[in-house]
């Protein structure tokens, strides 16, 4: 057996047409994953325990991430700002904003603290 079957009277049935998308049918709506929202409620948990310290670690992690791509040729993001040099400016402003916040939120915990 070949996998061909044949038509009662002998002629080879034609597979050809089965197993293809209807064009007609509209595709079903991408099932939504929640996952970001969790990973997103974990890092503003993480930031709002660490305050600055966070906010830093992760603007360092995205400049060095930005900086690789950029050199690997990236030169648009699906981030909202688009180029990656404007996304760079961002991130070095806020880690820069983090790293001038770090002492003042050191000198509140003390107080709170203390």
């Amino acid at each position: 057996m070949t996998g061909q079957h044949s038509a009662p009277h002998g002629a080879p049935i034609e597979y050809s047409a089965l197993n293809q998308r209807d064009e007609t049918v509209p595709d079903p709506p991408a099932q939504f994953d929640p996952l970001r929202l969790c990973v997103f409620t974990t890092i503003a948990a993480i930031s709002a325990i660490t305050g600055p310290l966070a906010v830093l670690c992760f603007a360092l992690i995205a400049i060095i991430g930005y900086t690789k791509a950029r050199r690997g040729g990236l030169l648009r993001s699906r981030c909202k700002l688009g180029d990656t040099r404007v996304v760079l400016a961002y991130l070095t402003v806020i880690a820069l904003a983090a790293a001038v916040a770090i002492p003042f939120w050191f000198k509140m915990l003390l107080k709170v603290w203390g």
